[in-house]
């Protein structure tokens, strides 16, 4: 499947491709990518499967969802692109380098879902089964459990385009909920060993959000290039969105990565 892009910054910089996370939109790199990354490159962000703009048909695995990145960069005429993932982007990172490294130039993963116990896969695929409607926009950032002090007017302004408002006045995400339960089952998966990273990649988290564990981390610094620690909590595009625009970029415009 090809995925629906929104390009922004420079046309003729090298290409950063930008995936989001679970439920997550293109917009979600729309501040960044004018404020900080498009001075430097040629920033493209995906709606993947099942979010947005792009098509909601199943299957919805890890693999399928690998594929449709491919298959939109080759559209695209992109071969081997800078990557940034966030959150369930990150752990597609990591199955695309162990996939196809050949197509991975660098990557930064941030706050990348390695893997999570059954029962916080339950509960968040519950959450999802019975969720997708708010009573509005504040309520949706109210109701978010990883994003900490945030600028809230900035993060709904993010938001924009990636929700529906119901003859009810509610708004609905622009998300396929069946998408999201499987998702959230497939990170209950263990994720590509650690030795499969074999290129250039920058993995950014935050400690005090507990997703990244310290085993987890343990077994992959090894085979990264970088780990970079941020205050704040899982959503570190806007609880740490200086430490985290900064560490991206010096990571990718750094010479010799």
């Amino acid at each position: 499947m090809q995925l629906r892009t929104t390009e922004w910054g420079n046309p003729s910089g090298p290409p950063l491709i930008c995936v989001h996370g679970v439920g997550g939109h293109h917009g979600n790199f729309q501040h960044v990518a004018e404020d900080r990354w498009g001075k430097h490159f040629r920033v493209i962000a995906f709606d993947l499967r099942g979010h947005g703009d792009s098509g909601w048909g199943p299957p919805w695995t890890h693999a399928t969802y690998v594929e449709d990145i491919v298959e939109t960069i080759d559209a695209l005429g992109i071969d081997r692109p800078d990557w940034v993932g966030v959150s369930f982007g990150g752990r597609l990172m990591l199955e695309l380098i162990a996939r196809y490294p050949e197509r991975v130039r660098r990557a930064a993963v941030l706050e990348p879902v390695i893997q999570i116990t059954p029962e916080l896969a339950m509960h968040r695929a519950e959450q999802e089964r019975l969720g997708g409607v708010w009573d509005s926009l504040e309520a949706f950032v109210a109701s978010r459990e990883n994003t900490g002090d945030i600028d809230t007017e900035r993060y709904i302004a993010d938001l924009q385009g990636h929700f529906e408002t119901g003859e009810d006045g509610r708004v609905r995400r622009r998300t396929c909920q069946s998408a999201i339960v499987s998702i959230f089952s497939e990170f209950a998966a263990p994720a590509p060993p650690p030795e499969t990273i074999t290129v250039p990649t920058m993995m950014l988290y935050a400690p005090a959000f507990g997703l990244v564990t310290p085993e987890q981390r343990k077994a992959y610094e090894p085979h990264l290039a970088q780990v970079v620690e941020v205050p704040g909590l899982h959503a570190v595009l806007t609880s740490a969105y200086e430490e985290t625009a900064s560490a991206v970029e010096k990571f990718l415009l750094t010479p010799g990565r």
